[in-house]
């Protein structure tokens, strides 16, 4: 019997509810209909006070580490954040500078992002992609941008941003059953080599 995907979203949204992981909890929801996967949603902002000083990964405590292991054991990333003066948060940038930097090599990523205005929505491929692009890993052909508008009560409820979520995961398919049939890699083999 196959075991069930890792699938783990991390959202940079910093108050709950929020529009970031909303997003990301309706991309998990579509990837799972399609694919056998365990789902866990890390909310950076509920992790906001045991990350804002730490320095060094030995100094978080337990259950940030136990967030960021979950990440670099995924087989399956999604990541949303809201946009900030033109960019991913600061936390969701603190939190990956933590993740080891071979741990993400080849393992697929759906790129999501949130702001006030369309104006925001090329950040995913001019600030969401280069960082990901840096720890190696499969950006998915296509990222989903939402505003403001397409929620209601912190849900999505724009139609062509549903369409538009739907059709990024059905585009994720062929790369995620890739990620089934591939061999795992332990961080101490990637780092050998």
């Amino acid at each position: 019997m196959t075991r069930p995907l890792r699938l783990v979203a991390v959202s940079g949204g910093l108050q709950r509810p929020s529009k970031a992981a909303a997003l990301a909890e309706h991309l998990m929801d579509l990837i799972a209909e399609e694919v056998l996967c365990e789902q866990r949603l890390v909310e950076l902002g509920q992790l906001a006070p045991q990350l804002a000083g730490a320095v060094w990964r030995s100094h978080l405590p337990e259950t940030v580490e136990r967030d960021l292991v979950a990440v670099e054991q995924a087989d399956i990333l999604v990541v949303a954040t809201p946009v900030y003066r033109g960019s991913y948060t600061g936390l969701f940038k603190h939190f990956f500078d933590f993740i080891h930097q071979d741990a993400l090599i080849d393992k697929p990523v759906l790129l999501a992002a949130t702001g006030g205005s369309e104006r925001h929505a090329l950040m995913i491929d001019h600030q969401l992609r280069p960082l990901f692009s840096f720890f190696q890993a499969r950006t998915l052909p296509l990222g989903v941008y939402a505003t403001d508008k397409d929620f209601a009560d912190y849900r999505v409820q724009d139609e062509a941003l549903i369409q538009r979520a739907a059709l990024a995961v059905q585009r994720a398919l062929p790369l995620i059953a890739l990620t089934r049939h591939a061999s795992p890699v332990t961080a101490e083999e990637v780092v050998a080599a």
